[in-house]
């Protein structure tokens, strides 16, 4: 993996650049990369909280991360592409998960947490930066025009994850195994 390339790519995505999210969605071998930004994004965020969570919720945070990626990129290709598509809308799973991924670059913010001082700041800064940003790469890889249906296909993937995801932990149960 060309780090260089790839530390590009991260600034280019934290800046919005939209030919940025053009370029990963039509870069098919840029999968890989997406993943590495998630993983990193992740964990920033975990070591940000490590004050307030401890070192055991790293990896957990991690792997929940990489999780909801997916399965928030699945969503918003399933709404995005059969529900509320453009006419000229086109995408697969790939370029949702490749633009979805790089989205996640303003989250490395996220490590600056681990000051207590700025956790609340720090993660409220990368929240409404990341969201952006994905609202960003589903308008290009979806090929829309309207920002507008790229934010709203967004927040209905979220809402939608967030019900899975409810649903997954009360099953789960409070000791974390299915009871």
């Amino acid at each position: 993996m060309d780090l260089q390339l790839l530390w590009k790519r991260i600034v280019r995505a934290a800046r919005l650049d939209v030919q940025l999210y053009e370029e990963v969605e039509a870069d098919r071998s840029a999968l890989g990369q997406a993943s590495v930004v998630v993983i990193l994004s992740s964990l920033a965020a975990g070591i940000g909280g490590m004050t307030a969570t401890g070192f055991s919720a790293l990896i957990a945070i991690t792997v929940a991360a990489l999780l909801s990626w997916y399965l928030w990129a699945w969503l918003t290709y399933l709404i995005g592409t059969r529900l509320l598509p453009e006419a000229q809308t086109s995408a697969d799973l790939g370029e949702l998960l490749r633009t979805i991924g790089f989205s996640s670059s303003p989250g490395l913010i996220r490590v600056l947490g681990v000051v207590p001082a700025l956790t609340g700041a720090v993660n409220l800064v990368a929240g409404i930066w990341m969201l952006v940003a994905m609202v960003i790469a589903v308008r290009q890889a979806l090929d829309y025009h309207s920002t507008w249906r790229a934010a709203g296909v967004c927040l209905v993937g979220w809402l939608v994850q967030l019900a899975v995801l409810a649903l997954v932990f009360s099953l789960l149960g409070p000791g974390g195994h299915s009871q």
